[in-house]
């Protein structure tokens, strides 16, 4: 396995200032670790449902277009965080920096065996055949990245989700949607009558510092009660400011939990990418990773919900039953 240090030296040897800089980083700061131990009981086969792996550019590329430039978090680093965690099972999830290339994501199945199941990203020209090859690596749904790609008109959602349905839909996968609240709500009708499961990102893009009666919550909520929907509660630090422990978030954790445990999945958003836009900070320039203790995060899921069974069921069951582990 290379190094580090082994990699910087492969990757300058090879020139490219981008990638000289991607490498860089390999030298600095690692993907974040737990620093916090987990004080509760984990149940056997937890499943974190959203996680990514950043690869070695000079076999996995970004795409030109990307939003930002990720430092590196590879499969090894992700199963030391699990081991941390007690965690048995994960998702990984397409990055946006990848664009529809899933060679990365695809690789990483490979490596995490049985344990592992994934989300791609397709567009109209993925082959039939490529979803085929998905489907054995353990993909069981793909992702439309609306709020990485900054589309908020109502319009250009409805029609990148119901050409998502035409493709999965012989498949039996699901739709993961990263976007905000006010497209959930603007899609509603469409999302509640999909023929294939619907699944939210991070809270549905809440925001917890305007609390359970913002604009687009109840219909959210309304979602994941009559089982049309998913959510995921996951990337607290998304949803919130108040680090460490985002305890803003636990109205709203609490709320869509109440409102049906069997449509809450949890995840902790590893590596913690850094997506946003940042003045002066071109897409190339290398976005450092976020250093979550996801250990601590970890540790509100029993103030989000306090009954063991229930924290089972988001867990343990749900992810069972969805990616058919």
């Amino acid at each position: 396995m290379l190094t580090r240090r082994d990699l910087l030296i492969r990757v300058a040897s090879a020139g490219g200032v981008a990638h000289a800089r991607w490498t860089a980083s390999l030298l600095a700061a690692p993907a974040a670790q737990p620093s916090t131990p987990v004080n509760f009981d984990v149940p056997t086969n937890a499943c974190d449902c959203h996680t990514h792996v950043f690869g070695d550019p000079q076999q996995f590329p970004f795409v030109p277009t990307r939003v930002y430039t990720p430092e590196p978090a590879s499969v090894d680093e992700m199963r030391k965080l699990h081991r941390a965690l007690r965690v048995d099972r994960v998702v990984v999830v397409q990055p946006s920096v990848y664009g529809t290339d899933n060679a990365c994501t695809l690789d990483s199945l490979r490596r995490l065996g049985s344990r592992a199941r994934g989300v791609a990203v397709i567009d109209d020209k993925t082959p039939e055949s490529a979803l085929d090859e998905m489907q054995r690596a353990g993909v069981r749904g793909i992702r439309v990245n609306l709020e990485t790609a900054g589309v908020t008109d109502p319009a250009g959602a409805r029609q990148r989700f119901e050409a998502a349905v035409g493709r999965v839909r012989p498949r039996r996968w699901h739709i993961q949607i990263f976007t905000r609240l006010p497209i959930i709500e603007a899609l509603h009708d469409q999302f509640a009558a999909s023929p294939v499961p619907v699944v939210f990102d991070h809270f549905g893009g809440a925001q917890a510092s305007r609390g359970t009666a913002q604009a687009g919550f109840e219909t959210l909520v309304a979602l994941v009660r009559s089982g049309h929907a998913y959510v995921k509660i996951s990337g607290a630090y998304r949803s919130s400011t108040r680090a460490p422990d985002y305890e803003d978030v636990v109205p709203l954790a609490k709320a869509l939990i109440a409102a049906n445990p069997r449509r809450i999945l949890w995840g902790t958003d590893w590596p913690h990418p850094d997506s946003a836009v940042v003045p002066g900070r071109r897409n190339t320039d290398i976005a450092p990773l976020l250093q979550i203790d996801d250990g601590r995060v970890m540790n509100q899921l029993p103030a989000w919900t306090a009954d063991a069974a229930v924290r089972k069921r988001i867990l343990v069951e749900n992810p069972t039953e969805l990616y058919g582990f």
